[in-house]
């Protein structure tokens, strides 16, 4: 068995996340960061997209829950999390990275951002 590391890296969408009424109505860029941890042997090998991990179904999964509006990144991330796990049973492990572009703190900020794993 040959374990790999699949990324998708730097993902970037516009959504309307947060506890403000103004997020929810001007909206942020967020940053989606996922890492899947996946045997890789048998794609490896046959060279066939049917034998590996679809990261054009982990992105659509992605950018399905973005669209759903949520009042915390906790609560967005770990429905992407969960939705990856559901689509995907066989994975060993994921991580999601979400981060809020220029969050609304009174102060420049570059970003926040929470990671969960399982």
């Amino acid at each position: 068995m040959q374990k790999g590391i699949i990324e998708l890296e730097e993902m970037e969408f516009y959504a309307y996340h947060g506890c403000f009424k103004e997020e929810q109505v001007v909206g942020n860029r967020f940053i989606v960061n996922i890492a899947i941890k996946v045997d890789v042997e048998k794609p490896s090998k046959t060279d066939n997209i049917q034998d590996a991990l679809n990261y054009v179904t982990v992105y659509e999964l992605t950018k399905k829950e973005i669209q759903i509006n949520s009042h915390l990144v906790e609560h967005l991330t770990e429905r992407i999390l969960t939705a990856i796990h559901e689509e995907f049973d066989y994975v060993d492990w994921v991580r999601v990275k979400v981060s809020k572009m220029n969050p609304p703190m009174g102060g420049q900020m570059k970003a926040v951002s929470i990671t969960m794993e399982r």
